[in-house]
């Protein structure tokens, strides 16, 4: 497998505070998930930032063979980079149908039309509320929506950040069922940030643990399967935050 994106040396600082990501590097390969997981102000959503151009950083960041250096966030959605934020930031007054066209702003309209039939095929749950104004859509709802107008940019990357927040661990397992049906029918690779270490571990590769703004730690999911494996690392890396 190729990777897709390297990450390496990645910092990422707020004024003249403390970093908030320190010397960071991992890599993701065609069609992998890798998570990213820490307690809040590990760094994780800064990291995610910082790979979708949202925020300034140093370190070197490459999809494929390109340097983003100098790209902008908007020529980062054209190489294929959406990032999917904490809190969803769907636009409340605007029906989920219209919510899809933004996704797909850059596409052309018959791919924009076919990518928002693929995202209401595979969401039933939103298709059947097309017409209805995103603010009511029930919290899960809307982390389906959020992701459905990520994937009709048709990303080669997508940055999920933490789509479980807030969510009842019913419909935490109805996305990550979702999430599990793009893994087995696209080549599509994920960087998930999370903290909900059990779901994480259904859909991800790999796993890389962060704790002030430093990669601390990397199991593979596989690794993790063990229960004494699985509760070293967490003792190790999580704690209390697990």
């Amino acid at each position: 497998m190729s990777d897709l994106l390297t990450v390496r040396d990645l910092s990422v600082a707020y004024g003249s505070g403390a970093p908030a990501v320190k010397r960071v590097s991992f890599t993701v390969g065609e069609g992998a998930v890798v998570a990213l997981l820490g307690a809040n102000g590990a760094g994780k959503s800064s990291i995610m930032k910082a790979i979708a151009g949202l925020t300034p950083a140093s370190g070197t960041v490459m999809f494929g063979a390109e340097d983003l250096a100098a790209l902008p966030a908007r020529t980062r959605v054209a190489r294929g980079i959406v990032y999917v934020p904490e809190g969803r930031e769907i636009v409340g007054d605007l029906t989920v149908r219209e919510n899809l066209i933004l996704g797909g702003y850059q596409k052309a309209a018959a791919e924009r039309k076919q990518r928002m039939a693929m995202v209401l095929d595979l969401f039933p749950e939103i298709a059947e509320k097309a017409d209805r104004q995103a603010w009511r859509l029930s919290g899960g709802e809307q982390q389906m929506l959020a992701i459905g107008r990520g994937l009709v940019a048709n990303p080669r990357l997508l940055l999920l950040d933490e789509p479980s927040l807030g969510l009842a661990p019913l419909l935490v397992r109805r996305v990550f069922d979702r999430l599990a049906v793009i893994r087995r029918e696209t080549d599509l690779a994920i960087v998930l940030v999370e903290q909900n270490l059990a779901v994480t571990m259904r859909l991800c590769d790999d796993l890389h643990f962060l704790r002030g703004g430093r990669i601390v730690g990397q199991r593979s999911a596989a690794e993790l399967k063990d229960k004494a494996a699985r509760q070293e690392a967490i003792d190790a890396y999580l704690g209390a935050a697990a």
